[in-house]
């Protein structure tokens, strides 16, 4: 019997290091990537299609770093992402009641990267050019957990819509991608640019309103000498 797709979560785990941790940048983007090498990996699988239908749904977990190798050799079939320190690991989505013990077991709230490393809007991506850049609403206070969700939402979106020749010219490149938080207004510009994704909207199930929009894709910028 299939699974409704608002049955079907896809898994991210994100590593946390206790001594030395990625800057919250590193994380994000790390998560974000690992969400969409799930899919490139294993593009057939019956699950995305139910899934792609539904709200995309996804839960952000957490490991230190012999959580996250027992993880990792547990579960071989997952896509592994990095993103400068950022390690994160995603999976085909599967049912919601159904998750393996070893991934259910993982911390979900509280997940916090430093702040650090986050460079100021515009970046620092040339003008042309196969980078990406996720935007994040910072006016919504949400977790480094909470927006890497967001954030993996806002990649798999511009994948799924974007035209081909750039999605496939993003991916011979080796996937570049940096992230952003930006404040209402800065971000509210953003994405009424010019190439922008689609527009995240939360469903509002943790942290924020339901409605609040959180995350897009953009098109990289130069910053001014």
């Amino acid at each position: 019997m299939e699974t409704p797709p608002e049955d079907l979560i896809q898994q991210i785990v994100l590593f946390v290091d206790r001594e030395d941790p990625a800057t919250e940048p590193e994380g994000i983007a790390a998560a974000a990537l690992a969400s969409v090498g799930a899919f490139t990996a294993h593009p057939a699988a019956d699950e995305w299609r139910g899934w792609a239908a539904g709200s995309f749904a996804k839960v952000v977990r957490r490991a230190d770093a012999g959580t996250f190798a027992k993880v990792r050799a547990a579960h071989p079939d997952h896509a592994l992402a990095t993103s400068g320190a950022g390690q994160a690991i995603a999976f085909v989505p599967g049912p919601s009641g159904h998750v393996p013990k070893k991934i259910a077991k993982l911390q979900v709230s509280g997940t916090e990267l430093p702040r650090t490393g986050d460079a100021p809007w515009p970046g620092r991506a040339p003008e042309s050019g196969p980078g990406l850049v996720v935007v994040l609403n910072d006016s919504l206070g949400m977790s480094t957990g909470k927006a890497a969700a967001q954030a993996a939402h806002a990649l798999f979106a511009w994948v799924l819509e974007a035209a081909p020749a750039r999605v496939d010219g993003w991916l011979r490149a080796g996937r570049p991608l940096s992230v952003r938080r930006l404040p209402a207004a800065g971000f509210r510009r953003a994405v009424q640019g010019e190439g922008a994704g689609p527009l995240i909207h939360d469903a509002g199930r943790t942290e924020i309103a339901p409605g609040s929009a959180t995350a897009c894709v953009v098109a990289p910028i130069r910053c001014a000498d």
